[in-house]
């Protein structure tokens, strides 16, 4: 059994996890204390992945959750999956990150950080044969990016071979909840880049886009939010938790999804999506929803797909569907849009197929890609962290902390020299002139 050890970060990282949970014990057939009464040896097959067994049939999830407020754990204990974590995994301070990065990465944060690193290291032993680590955090606050990256710096130097993803809530440009957003962002995509192995990126805007035009939910509530991240989350996770051909682990996925080790930041989405109202008028098929899958509309990170070109990409599919179709639809959708795929990698799509469908759905599918296009969100975040620290804004926040102004200048040119990267894969092309060999280029 090839283990995960599951850490939740700050408010929004813990909202997100604790609704990836709910759906994942709903998928598994476990109950919210725990308990596994009517699930099937299929859904039991590989519950280790993410859940230590219990007493008698219970399982507990391999979470650990952390916070520097204990606000937000509260809310955790006392709602309807307070008895599902195991008490000790709770582990908060009381005085918050107050949305500066650099208090949960240097002061607040690096106060807790050990704690949180002896309950890793205690979930660790637990496993048999531990694969590695997700971490469900958002860029933009003080805890989710300060603490999150400190988190995932020290969780490296501890176990340097097992493998490292990260669903990161990335800050956006219509839901904006705080203002040094730009500067947290891009200190932690500085520490991302190096320490993280894949980074599922998830945004606020596209996910609000989704509720209102594409489900018609006209005020969408975080929990509307939270709930479409735990069902990409979910589908992303399938062929780790269910028996299934391929992608079937973190260092498998990360292999055929990354050619180039900086380029480990994919954009995920989600089919079928649908108005509750429209559901009964539409046939949902596998080309349906291949036809969906490379729709900007159900992309989960706000950048049109059609403004960059694929590296890589995956897809995972569930229910009953026959593989030959799945096969010849994704074809169909290669040649139509052989110009959004680099042909310098050939047979770079891979599809899985896992016949477990999700709650309250006959097929559903889950894309994630590695696409240049994902630079117009780093672009974005850039634009606003230069125009802010050009005036040297709130800086003073952050120097006050300990850090130097040094780092600011280092973390923007790192994001812009990742920007550069990936620009440059987007126009290469497979007869380029250029011939790179051995680290040098050559005419």
């Amino acid at each position: 059994m090839r283990e995960i050890v599951h850490i939740q970060t700050g408010q929004c990282g813990n909202q997100i996890g604790s609704a990836f949970w709910q759906t994942i014990i709903g998928e598994h057939g476990i109950d919210n204390d725990g308990v596994a009464t009517e699930a099937s040896d299929q859904q039991l097959e590989r519950l280790n992945v993410y859940f230590n067994e219990g007493s008698t049939n219970t399982y507990v999830p391999r979470a650990v959750l952390v916070d520097l407020e204990p606000g937000t754990m509260d809310a955790v204990q006392s709602g309807p999956m307070g008895r599902l974590f195991r008490p000790d995994n709770f582990i908060f301070g009381q005085a918050g990150a107050s949305n500066n990065w650099a208090k949960g990465h240097y002061t607040e944060g690096a106060e807790l950080v050990e704690e949180v690193v002896d309950v890793v290291r205690r979930e660790a032993e637990f496993c048999d044969c531990l694969q590695g680590f997700q971490i469900t955090h958002s860029l933009g606050g003080g805890t989710g990016s300060g603490m999150g990256t400190l988190l995932t710096a020290k969780i490296r130097e501890e176990f340097p071979d097992r493998m490292m993803a990260t669903f990161s809530v990335f800050p956006s440009p219509k839901v904006s909840d705080t203002v040094v957003e730009p500067y947290n962002a891009t200190l932690s995509v500085h520490q991302m880049v190096e320490n993280s192995d894949e980074t599922f990126c998830i945004d606020n805007d596209a996910l609000s886009s989704i509720c209102m035009n594409t489900l018609k939910i006209p005020a969408p509530s975080y929990g509307d939010l939270n709930h479409l991240v735990s069902t990409v989350m979910s589908g992303i996770t399938t062929c780790f938790r269910f028996p299934g051909q391929l992608n079937s682990d973190l260092r498998k996925l990360a292999v055929n999804m990354i050619p180039f080790p900086r380029l480990h930041f994919f954009m995920v989405g989600f089919a079928p999506l649908t108005s509750r109202d429209s559901r009964s008028f539409r046939a949902i098929n596998v080309r349906e929803l291949t036809q969906q899958l490379y729709s900007p509309n159900n992309m989960m990170t706000a950048a049109d797909p059609r403004s960059g070109r694929f590296l890589t990409c995956s897809t995972i599919f569930r229910g009953k569907a026959s593989i030959s179709e799945i096969e010849e639809q994704m074809r169909k959708i290669q040649d139509r849009h052989s110009a959004s795929f680099v042909e310098w990698i050939p047979n770079n799509v891979q599809t899985a197929v896992c016949s477990v469908p999700p709650r309250g759905l006959k097929l559903s599918s889950t894309i994630v890609g590695n696409s240049t296009a994902i630079q117009e969100v780093f672009k974005r975040i850039s634009d606003q962290f230069a125009a802010m620290y050009r005036r040297k804004a709130f800086l003073h926040w952050y120097t006050a902390e300990g850090m130097d102004e040094m780092e600011f200048t280092e973390a923007e040119s790192n994001m812009n020299d990742l920007i550069a990267e990936y620009q440059q894969y987007q126009e290469a092309t497979a007869f380029d002139e250029e011939v790179y060999e051995d680290g040098v280029y050559e005419e």
